[in-house]
Formats: structure tokens, sequence, C-alpha cells
């Protein structure tokens, strides 16, 4: 799956056009290195999202193309 729509479907980043732009502002890293939106994310990847000071990192534990507003936290566990 791609990581601005991974970032959307887990609620980790509200809209995907933001999850866009802060790809692309290099804001968010994979496994240490800087990601681009369409970088493909798997089960064991390690998402580092900066916003401002505040720095969310997180361990992929699942990927799916849809799920509801409770079930999202299931995807990642926070680091």
């Amino acid at each position: 799956m791609r990581l601005d729509k991974f970032l959307k479907v887990s609620r980790l980043i509200k809209r995907r056009t933001v999850a866009n732009e802060a790809c692309d502002g290099g804001r968010v890293t994979v496994n240490g290195a800087q990601a681009k939106a369409s970088r493909e994310v798997k089960p064991g990847d390690i998402i580092e999202i900066r916003f401002g000071e505040r720095t969310t990192k997180v361990e992929v534990l699942a990927v799916a193309e849809a799920v509801g507003k409770a079930d999202a936290p299931a995807l990642y566990r926070e680091l």
C-alpha cells in the first residue's frame, strides 16, 4: 500500500492530501530514510512523522485497504 494512503487509512493523518504534502515536505521517514508518498509500506516498517515540535514514531503491524475508525489503531503500534 502507498505510504500516503496508509497514513490516511490508519488515521495518523486526517486527509490523504495532507499526508502527500507531509511526504513531499520531507517530514515523513520510513526505516530512517526520507520517503515519498508513493513508497510502499509493509508490516514491520517504522514510520516517523514530524509536525513542528511533535514527532510520532510508529511500527506498521498490518496493512488494510479500508478499516473503521475504531479499528484504525490496530494497524500500527506507537514506539
